[in-house]
């Protein structure tokens, strides 16, 4: 389980990972309280990528990473609705 210390590096290989089969890649995101780290985890059964960090600025880059994975999400479920249904 490779543990990215940039976020950069984490955010191309995540988002390639959920391109590659957006049907079994997931999420997971994780609060500690009592240390106050946060965990991103994405993985696809196969290959899991974790990026941790206390830093509040990275808070902002994880929740647009997020919404852009989100955005993916709903485009890719309508186009393939739209040609189901032609």
């Amino acid at each position: 389980m490779p543990q990215f210390q940039t976020w950069e590096e984490f955010s191309r290989a995540a988002e390639k990972l959920y391109l590659a089969d957006p049907m079994k890649a997931r999420v997971v995101l994780k609060y500690r309280h009592t240390d106050g780290s946060l965990c991103v985890k994405v993985t696809d059964d196969v290959v899991c990528l974790v990026y941790r960090t206390d830093q509040a600025q990275d808070v902002k880059k994880i929740e647009k990473f997020h919404s852009q994975l989100m955005r993916l999400m709903v485009a890719k479920e309508s186009r393939s609705v739209a040609m189901e249904t032609d």
